[in-house]
């Protein structure tokens, strides 16, 4: 079965450059290092399932050329993975149905605080969304096929974020500063690892390069990209000193499961 995994956006909270030209010490020739905010589309058997609704959702989907969206799973709360919720309209323009988000229950909490009008039919515009229950699993069933989704609570600085889990092949896991050890297991020996690497130096809410070394040493994954990566990474340098089974990602970079 045919899986894609497609990386839309690899950049921290405001990407790279941010919206005043600040590359920081990412030098700005180099295509790799405009970062759009984070965000994910897992392409299975013609549905195109997002991770998080980035600022950047527009311009990241028409530059993949997706033009249809038939879920969404979000990872946490911050701005810069929820405040794109947005462009999902056109998709509800487009097909007339409402669309299934799922989320934690303090996602939950805030995207009904902060896009009530995309759930509920009383601010003049038509709800775009229901807002579902993230379990642990979920099957997404698509002409005889089957794709796996699992959900894992990590730590992210004060808050906790998901971590996703592709038919147990590719883990996904954007924000994060812990990942508990009772959950190493789920991801030992998987063919793909995206996973964040915000800075070189430590972070109070993200994995730095050292931390994200540390653990694919642990779990071992076959390919681990980089991403979530602030304006003091510079593509073509880190790439030079990563292992050659650890790669930093670049906006549009996609790979099957």
């Amino acid at each position: 079965m045919r899986i894609k995994f497609t990386i839309l956006g690899c950049g921290s909270s405001l990407g790279v450059p941010r919206a005043d030209g600040y590359f920081g010490k990412c030098n700005p020739n180099i295509k790799e290092n405009y970062r759009s905010r984070c965000s994910a589309v897992v392409g299975f058997n013609k549905l195109n399932i997002l991770i998080d609704t980035s600022p950047d959702l527009k311009s990241q989907l028409l530059k993949n050329k997706i033009n249809n969206i038939d879920r969404i799973f979000y990872t946490h709360l911050h701005g810069d993975q929820t405040h794109g919720i947005n462009e999902l309209r056109s998709f509800y323009l487009k097909n007339r149905v409402q669309l299934n988000a799922f989320a934690d229950n303090a996602t939950s909490k805030y995207l009904l605080n902060s896009f009530n009008y995309c759930f509920n039919n009383n601010y003049g515009y038509p709800a775009i969304l229901k807002l579902k229950k993230l379990k642990k699993k979920h099957i997404i069933k698509n002409n005889n096929k089957k794709l796996l989704i699992e959900s894992v609570k990590v730590k992210h600085g004060k808050i906790n974020s998901i971590m996703y889990i592709i038919n147990n092949t590719c883990a996904y896991v954007s924000d994060v500063s812990k990942i508990y050890t009772k959950d190493l297991n789920k991801i030992k020996n998987l063919k793909y690892f995206v996973v964040d690497c915000l800075k070189y130096d430590p972070h109070p809410s993200h994995f730095n390069l050292n931390n994200v070394l540390e653990l694919v040493r642990i779990i071992k994954p076959k390919k681990t990209i980089l991403t979530n990566m602030h304006n003091d990474i510079d593509y073509k340098k880190i790439k030079k000193i990563l292992p050659k089974n650890v790669i930093p990602a670049y906006d549009g970079m996609s790979f099957l499961i």
